[in-house]
């Protein structure tokens, strides 16, 4: 299975947006949410490619398709 890419919290946000989440709260961390489901995205400048596959795998996306929406 291909591992997510470490990307920036920008893309992160782009991307999610683009699979229907909108952002609910700011502060140290960004909310986002669909329906009932809600990931937290840390407000650095980098984001870790383990950090990024637990954000795409508790927003219900799978590795193929978080890639698909970078």
């Amino acid at each position: 299975m291909p591992r997510i890419p470490g990307i920036s919290q920008k893309d992160a946000v782009r991307a999610l947006g683009k699979a229907g989440f909108v952002i609910a709260r700011q502060g140290k961390h960004l909310i986002m949410s669909k329906g009932g489901v809600s990931v937290q995205i840390p407000r650095h400048t980098q984001i870790n490619a383990i950090t990024m596959g637990d954000i795409a795998r508790t927003a219900g996306l799978t590795p193929e398709q978080f890639r698909k929406l970078l």
